[in-house]
């Protein structure tokens, strides 16, 4: 069943020119070369000398790899600087820091703050807990080094889009319940929630038709979780959907597209987070698809989007 007819249509002609991607595991190492050769020239030709950029290598868990981080900061500032922790998109599979530079360029100077964004270990290579905990890792690392880096430990946001939004989600939990570390706000735009979501087939029938394909849903959680998708038991911290109690969580942003095949998990999250008396802000874009404002930057759906995100982070962060 199409939903072409329920597309905003200052969207249409994007939606048209989406290239598709069908995840298969033989073809992961090209498609990873060719999305981050594009990610790096879209970044590098970004540089402005107001943001002072660096690459950092952050120690892993026991047993684990360094982790490599992008940072992105106001050449000028004064005083600490509140931390936007950055978590790429990308199936869990795809993706890299560099993805966002532009943006992350933008955003640290319209934001006045510090951003640190982190390529975690891709599955199927690394299966959970690989990617949360390096995300986990490298918010220690921040949290630990704050004086050294300017930064005000006290006002660390985790943000993410896609995957990048899921893991996000589960930091946020697995901060609650180690009770080591902490986060000030979670901001999930289209996050990637329920592994169950990967084999269900009653979801609206108008949803996944772009961008993020029921198909490439399923790889996603079948490289992250393997056998274990869908099936009880799997970890919150894999699948913050999973989670049964959503108290004392930091405040939420939620960004969800309208025809997006996770808009149901992602409406649901945030009706279970508002139940458990955590403050949430939930909007939802109609007529629009998963990456939605990406793919098309300059509809008008798409800068109420980025509007409505830059507002919820400049309260956060600096509210």
């Amino acid at each position: 069943m199409t939903s072409r007819h329920l597309l905003d249509p200052e969207l249409v002609p994007s939606s048209q020119e989406i290239p598709f991607i069908s995840f298969s595991t033989d073809k992961l190492p090209q498609l990873r070369a060719e999305m981050l050769k594009k990610a790096i020239a879209a970044s590098t030709a970004s540089e402005n000398p107001s943001v002072a950029t660096a690459t950092i290598h952050v120690s892993g868990s026991e047993g684990a790899p360094a982790i490599r981080v992008l940072s992105y900061r106001p050449v000028v500032a004064d005083g600490p600087l509140p931390v936007l922790l950055h978590l790429h998109g990308g199936g869990f599979v795809s993706g890299s820091p560099e993805r966002k530079g532009a943006a992350h360029r933008k955003q640290c100077l319209e934001l006045g703050c510090a951003i640190f964004s982190v390529d975690y270990r891709l599955a199927p290579e690394t299966p959970f807990p690989g990617a949360i905990e390096d995300c986990y890792a490298v918010l220690g690392w921040l949290t630990g080094n704050a004086e050294q880096l300017g930064i005000d430990k006290s006002r660390i946001a985790v943000s993410g889009e896609s995957a990048g939004g899921g893991l996000a989600a589960s930091l946020a939990l697995l901060v609650r319940d180690r009770a080591e570390l902490s986060l000030c706000f979670q901001h999930l735009i289209s996050p990637m929630l329920d592994d169950r979501t990967a084999i269900e087939t009653n979801t609206s029938p108008f949803a996944g038709e772009f961008a993020w394909t029921r198909e490439n849903n399923a790889f996603g959680w079948s490289a992250l979780l393997g056998p274990d998708v869908g099936k009880v038991g799997t970890s919150p911290y894999a699948a913050a959907a999973r989670a049964s109690d959503f108290s004392s969580l930091p405040p939420a942003f939620i960004s969800v597209a309208a025809l997006d095949l996770l808009m149901e998990e992602q409406v649901d999250y945030a009706t279970r987070l508002v139940k458990a008396g955590s403050p949430v802000e939930l909007h939802l874009y109609p007529g629009s698809y998963h990456g939605f404002s990406s793919a098309c930057p300059r509809a008008e759906v798409s800068i109420a989007a980025e509007r409505d995100s830059q507002s919820a982070l400049k309260r956060a962060l600096h509210g």
